[in-house]
């Protein structure tokens, strides 16, 4: 069978996209997904979506980690996706899409993306940091000196901390400054760092407000592939009106 694919990138955290309206494509295969993901002999991505049609919105956004596995919501994935499907007249540059956390929409302009994140209704102080769920689970740990810390092995004992069982979580080292935040994420289905995570980002941004370092819901974020802005509202410690803003960038097609 051949496939046709887009490589898209945002902020260094990069996808395969994939159009499946017809159906051809198996989401049940794992292997074939990990494969097309590997970076020796594959394409090589973070993860792949498919695009798939759903009666009550543009399209639906299914996406895959690289292990192959079904994965929460990816901020960045739904940027990209949301300009593949501009790109593709799959939708307009306002649209609405389904994602493994409900009902999501995008504004494209450009090769910047603005979508709209799940809002947060709860989170826990876990040792000290902040564990919350903007899509999928994240742990926010604040910190100094960021680029000496081994977010591979920091990053991995932490993912696998019995205190996030059964699923574990990703986790964010925070470095906070006067104009933003500089994060680095280790994300779970990856099992490695990645350039950037924009359901980490959202976290972060987020956790930064609720503890106090910053008092506005606009927070910008400086992730090692490139930077990011998180618009939001708290009040009583809910989080609503979450948007997270950022590049969306094609890279190449092909058929594999």
């Amino acid at each position: 069978m051949n496939i046709a694919f887009n490589k898209y990138q945002g902020a260094g955290n990069d996808f395969i996209i994939i159009d499946n309206r017809n159906g051809k494509f198996n989401p049940d295969d794992s292997k074939l997904i990990n494969r097309l993901c590997d970076r020796r002999f594959g394409i090589g991505a973070d993860g792949l979506i498919l695009i798939s049609a759903h009666p009550k919105a543009d399209f639906e956004m299914k996406y895959f980690n690289s292990d192959g596995k079904i994965g929460s919501m990816c901020g960045n994935g739904g940027r990209c996706t949301a300009h593949f499907a501009d790109k593709y007249k799959i939708a307009g540059k306002k649209q609405k899409f389904i994602a493994f956390d409900g009902l999501h929409e995008a504004e494209v302009k450009k090769d910047v993306v603005r979508l709209q994140m799940s809002d947060v209704n709860e989170y826990k102080i876990i040792d000290g940091s902040y564990f919350l769920n903007t899509g999928s689970p994240h742990y926010v740990v604040f910190t100094r000196d960021i680029d000496k810390i081994n977010v591979n092995e920091e990053g991995s004992r932490l993912r696998w901390s019995s205190k996030f069982a059964p699923g574990g979580t990703n986790v964010n080292f925070v470095e906070v400054h006067k104009t933003g935040l500089y994060l680095r994420t280790f994300e779970r289905g990856v099992e490695e760092e990645t350039l950037a995570c924009g359901t980490g980002v959202t976290a972060s941004a987020i956790a930064s407000v609720l503890a106090g370092h910053f008092d506005t819901g606009s927070v910008s974020v400086k992730a090692r592939g490139g930077n990011l802005k998180v618009d939001f509202a708290v009040k009583n410690n809910k989080v609503t009106n979450v948007w997270l803003t950022g590049p969306a960038t094609f890279v190449f097609e092909g058929i594999i």
